[in-house]
């Protein structure tokens, strides 16, 4: 787990689900033995980390609080605190908040003061320059240029701002320290990029978005509006009093919601992506807004899918949580979360003051700084991307063998998208198609000649037979709100518009092939 705070949540939730005495439990921290082990005059960071040890027969709850949460370690502070365990720098909190002593050892050569990885070798004889003016001194690891650790807090703060909307081209690092007077790309009024938090992953922003919410406004149930990526509905569900769902989340949906909230239901907030993962469906976030000011819920939009270079949907919203793991990134080599707060909002200041004592940041430095360099190019990326996703789905919706395409361009829901529309967005890279046979998506998946797995936005064309692999268990109750078991959802990427298409292209004739004449 990420701290002890973290680790307090598996044995509160176990005992809500089971009724395990909490003594049963047992939370183990592990600390650095001295501070100065990881820093120096330029840098801290914190390499703490914990584990919940339990009995073995609630294994399967642990496993779906990890699942869900994303409340685990990313796999840069897992290599990092195994070695400094390993040297003897991080070492057992016991009960009285002592911490058991190990002798004296040094620090891991990787994050001595002066360091360089090339070829996955570490070399501890680089040292850092102290030039003046030598702030933006660039480090080789894994995948291209990377920041030195100096620049920590500097990335996360370019990240925030980037977020925010003042930061889109791609400056040195230490620009991020200054007042930039840009036009916000959110075009919001009294946004700062202090109003910008970051998570490890984004199920973990919307996780620690619905606690934050729990312990400022009370325990009440939330709503998940439409068909959502499973995660996000699993948290409501689990963590907290209940969750009310409407997987459908079109007008008759909405209507019922309003029947509910008319007869003096009361809830705590109203979770919905725009638009939805798989279907691509966008609410009607004027109406949701409009019955959240009237009704005393807070309204929390995951903008993820559509990114807030296409969409623009903070003014009416409380929070809006985005995976910055997707698209943002896209390089698909680090992950990471954000949780905006409208400053505007009805629940603002309520929900800042509970941030300040709530909020940990437990966004690793490593991660941090792979985020921001791969964010520099945000902005072209997507326009890219958008431009091919749309030359595919018109390549799909002309095939006598497809059922249906699922964009937001094409959407029945496609008013509500183009309300929230900025005026240079498109639709986004992620799209899903259905077949009239389930064959038929068999044979198209097969001879689809992009990578396969069950992420998106990332800089290739990944696809996956999604029902198959986020509801195998549950087909049926799938089907209900229209996600068939045989849709084929697709992410594009950044492969030359022409050349994807007529990768589809191909798949698509072999489906046709399948099909003697008669």
């Amino acid at each position: 787990m990420l701290s002890g705070t973290t680790g307090q949540a598996i044995p509160a939730d176990t005992a809500h689900h089971q009724s395990l005495p909490l003594p049963d439990i047992r939370i183990l921290e592990l600390l650095p033995r001295k501070l100065k082990d990881f820093s120096n005059e330029d840098w801290t960071i914190d390499p703490s980390i914990a584990a919940v040890i339990y009995p073995y027969e609630f294994q399967e709850i642990a496993k779906k609080f990890w699942q869900h949460t994303g409340e685990g370690v990313s796999s840069r502070r897992a290599e990092f605190c195994y070695k400094a365990y390993e040297e003897g720098l991080l070492v057992e909190r016991l009960a009285a908040g002592k911490l058991k002593d190990a002798g004296s050892c040094r620090g891991p050569k990787r994050y001595q003061k002066g360091f360089s990885v090339e070829n996955g070798c570490l070399d501890s004889s680089v040292k850092k320059s102290s030039e003046k003016g030598e702030h933006c001194q660039f480090i080789e690891e894994r995948f291209g240029r990377n920041l030195d650790l100096s620049f920590v807090q500097n990335a996360k703060l370019a990240i925030r701002r980037r977020i925010a909307g003042s930061l889109t081209e791609r400056p040195d690092l230490p620009e991020a320290q200054e007042i930039i007077h840009a036009q916000s790309n959110r075009q919001m009024r009294g946004l700062s990029p202090d109003d910008v938090y970051l998570y490890p992953s984004g199920m973990n922003s919307i996780f620690n978005t619905h606690r934050v919410l729990l312990a400022s406004r009370g325990s009440k149930k939330s709503i998940c509006f439409g068909f959502p990526y499973i995660d996000t509905l699993k948290i409501l569900q689990k963590w907290g009093p209940g969750c009310l769902f409407y997987g459908n989340g079109d007008e008759n949906d909405l209507a019922d919601l309003e029947r509910r909230l008319r007869r003096g239901e009361k809830y705590l907030a109203l979770f919905s992506e725009f638009p939805s993962n798989p279907l691509l469906k966008s609410p009607d976030i004027q109406r949701l807004s409009a019955l959240a000011c009237e009704f005393d819920f807070a309204l929390v939009i995951d903008e993820t899918v559509g990114n807030f270079l296409n969409i623009h949907v903070l003014p009416h919203a409380d929070v809006v949580v985005s995976s910055l793991t997707k698209i943002f990134s896209g390089d698909c080599n680090v992950m990471g979360g954000s949780s905006i707060l409208n400053p505007a909002g009805r629940y603002y200041q309520l929900l800042k003051k509970t941030m300040v004592t709530e909020y940990e940041d437990n966004y690793w430095a490593e991660d941090a700084i792979f985020m921001e360099r791969n964010s520099r190019n945000f902005v072209p990326r997507n326009k890219a991307i958008n431009e091919s996703a749309e030359a595919v789905c018109d390549t799909l919706r002309a095939h006598p063998r497809v059922k249906d395409v699922y964009y937001p361009k094409y959407s029945p829901t496609r008013a509500n998208y183009e309300y929230c529309r900025n005026t240079h967005g498109g639709y986004g890279g992620l799209l899903s198609v259905t077949f009239f046979l389930a064959s038929d998506a068999a044979v198209f998946f097969d001879n689809l000649e992009t990578a396969k797995g069950p992420s998106l936005g990332t800089n290739f064309t990944l696809s996956c037979p999604y029902t198959i692999l986020a509801h195998f268990g549950e087909l049926d109750w799938a089907a209900k709100y229209g996600v068939e078991a045989d849709l084929v959802r697709v992410s594009i990427g950044l492969e030359e518009s022409k050349s994807l298409v007529e990768i589809f292209k191909r798949a698509l004739a072999v489906v046709e092939a399948s099909h003697p004449s008669t």
